[in-house]
């Protein structure tokens, strides 16, 4: 019997993951199938029925359903309940168990170049979704101090609640004062969707040390002003699909209970720019 395996949200036909996953499977020679499901904003509950009535054997979420999926949820991981988002379910027999594996999937590139977040200065631009990940993948690693810079104050103050909440040392700034002591930050990133449609970068790494890490978790297109003014400054810089990537990798793990085949996943990924 074949598995079966979606990815919801609304608008989902620009997704990548079917592409990703539909490798993973020929790769390992699955029998398990990987589409995209339309599921439009207050339509979730019936459509999770559906789901259901389907025996999908699990499912990534993204926009608009991260957080309203948290209801649907029998169960849910330490990650999911810290960071307030589902993006990965797993259906044991009409039981929904809920992950997020943004926090890992944020971690892994890092990981990968044995960058060590500990005791380290960071800054991180934008205090969306994905930031709340990634605070929650600092606190777990202990860093030492973060500086959150937003357009919109209250989301910055929100979000510093959250990261001093979760042990860390935090600061918040407006965004046009991102720049402000560049020179101290050992890791900078990018949460915004700013770079989506080539927009100019939020900051312009003017004065940055040379040692410092530039992250961008748009991933499309792959080289975002961000990413560029980064490398024209000579930084080392880790790319949005990584991020992807590691997600979807912790996600294949959590379905299959086997290691993801990242070379196979990646090549997918890259294939579809």
């Amino acid at each position: 019997m074949g598995k079966s395996f979606a990815v919801i949200g609304d608008p989902i036909d620009h997704s990548l993951s079917p592409n990703i996953h539909s490798a993973a499977f020929r790769e390992l020679n699955l029998d398990s199938s990987y589409i995209g499901y339309r599921i439009p904003k207050g339509e979730l509950e019936s459509g999770i029925e559906g789901l259901k009535k389907i025996k999908i054997n699990g499912f990534n979420i993204t926009i608009p359903h991260k957080i309203e999926m948290m209801k649907y949820l029998d169960k849910m991981d330490e990650s999911c309940s810290i960071i307030g988002a589902v993006n990965t379910v797993l259906n044991n027999n009409g039981m929904l168990k809920g992950y997020n594996t943004d926090m890992d999937g944020f971690l892994e590139p890092l990981f990968k170049r044995n960058i060590s977040i500990k005791n380290k200065n960071i800054l991180l631009i934008g205090a969306g979704g994905a930031a709340r990940a990634i605070v929650a993948g600092m606190a777990k690693e202990k860093a030492g101090n973060l500086d959150i810079a937003n357009r919109t104050t209250l989301n910055a103050k929100n979000l510093a609640e959250f990261a001093t909440k979760l042990g860390l040392k935090t600061n918040t700034k407006k965004i046009e004062e991102a720049d402000k002591h560049i020179e101290n930050y050992d890791i900078i990133i990018n949460s915004t969707s700013i770079g989506l449609k080539n927009e100019e970068s939020p900051i312009s790494f003017e004065g940055a040390n040379q040692k410092t890490i530039a992250y961008d978790i748009v991933y499309a297109p792959m080289n975002t002003d961000f990413i560029k003014k980064a490398k024209e400054k000579k930084l080392e810089v880790i790319y949005g699909y990584e991020m992807l990537l590691g997600q979807a990798t912790r996600a294949f793990e959590i379905w299959h209970e086997m290691k993801a085949p990242y070379n196979a996943m990646k090549k997918a990924l890259l294939g579809g720019f």
